[in-house]
């Protein structure tokens, strides 16, 4: 039970579990918002702590791991201005698995009325529109996205709509019909790393991509994303690569002669940048998320979520929780 000064979070206690705690709310500092979260989204960046590696410690503090907030601003530090309470936003804040949580005043953005109603987790839909700006894609460009999940989808509707001929790579039957909804004029299952380089040699004529998008966060994703850049192409690493080191092809890289960019912001102003334009990108009907959110959860079944955004089963894309 929680009363007025008292909110539910979730702890991580041990690998692959979950408890739901009444903890004291948090008090906004000077230049902090608190925020009644609506809800958030699940990063598959929380997967490698879920399965519990030897640097966890367990339990967690209340809410963390959850970065991919909104909600409603329900009180504000001192010196804050601009922003008030009643105010919707899109937040980058770190204990999101709880009912509220603590925002500095520049880490959000406001959600116009139109978006009222929607969920809007903007931490990735800001990543995908930073990671679009920096590949750098161009009309008449032929662009490989290697891996169709919610990031592969928007980067396939991004691109397909700047003009680009877009090939959706990905392993699911359910991601490919995705991508073709999405924009994308050609499809290769994920199945056959020598198959899918030859079908495309042949779909570009034996010149490969202008840009090759990696989405997934694996060394074999990886090494197909270089073997499918044209030369003097640029291959973009947008997948999360973080269970270990990886090994690069680098003979191939140098020979071609590609530019390899690192697309996962790292700066704060950065990411509000991105979010900003996924705001405006929502709000005018440029990008519809919103059949992309396709399984919702309670907070007290983070578990599930997380357990369903690590096995991904038939339909999955993106779980979200709800406070």
């Amino acid at each position: 039970m929680t009363d007025a000064n008292t909110m539910r979070a979730v702890r991580v206690t041990a690998p692959g579990q979950i408890a739901v705690e009444a903890v004291p709310k948090p008090a906004p500092g000077p230049g902090q918002l608190r925020i009644r979260l609506e809800g958030t989204g699940v990063c598959a960046s929380n997967l490698t702590p879920w399965a519990g590696p030897d640097w966890m410690s367990f339990p967690t503090e209340p809410g963390s791991l959850g970065h991919e907030g909104w909600g409603v601003v329900d009180a504000v530090g001192e010196g804050v201005s601009g922003i008030e309470a009643g105010d919707r936003v899109a937040a980058l804040s770190y204990k999101a698995y709880a009912e509220y949580d603590l925002a500095e005043a520049d880490a959000v953005v406001k959600l116009p009325a139109s978006l009222a109603g929607q969920p809007f987790p903007g931490e990735p839909l800001g990543c995908a529109m930073n990671i679009f700006r920096r590949s750098d894609i161009q009309a008449g460009q032929t662009v490989a996205i290697v891996g169709i999940g919610f990031l592969g989808a928007i980067l396939t509707r991004l691109a397909s709509d700047a003009g680009a001929r877009v090939i959706a790579i990905s392993r699911r039957p359910f991601s490919l019909d995705l991508a073709r909804r999405m924009g994308a004029a050609e499809t290769i299952p994920m199945e056959d790393h020598a198959g899918i380089i030859e079908r495309v040699k042949e779909l570009t004529g034996g010149q490969f991509c202008d840009r090759v998008i990696e989405a997934v966060g694996k060394q074999w994703p990886l090494d197909l994303a270089g073997e499918i850049t044209r030369e003097r192409g640029r291959l973009i690493v947008a997948g999360y690569h973080q269970d270990g080191p990886r090994q690069v092809n680098m003979w191939l890289w140098n020979w071609r002669g590609l530019d390899v960019i690192n697309a996962h912001e790292r700066d704060p102003k950065v990411y509000l940048e991105g979010i900003r334009e996924a705001v405006e990108a929502v709000a005018c009907g440029r990008l519809d998320p919103s059949g992309l959110y396709t399984h919702r959860f309670p907070l007290e079944r983070l578990d599930e979520a997380l357990n369903a955004t690590r096995d991904r089963p038939d339909g999955f894309l993106k779980a979200l929780v709800t406070a």
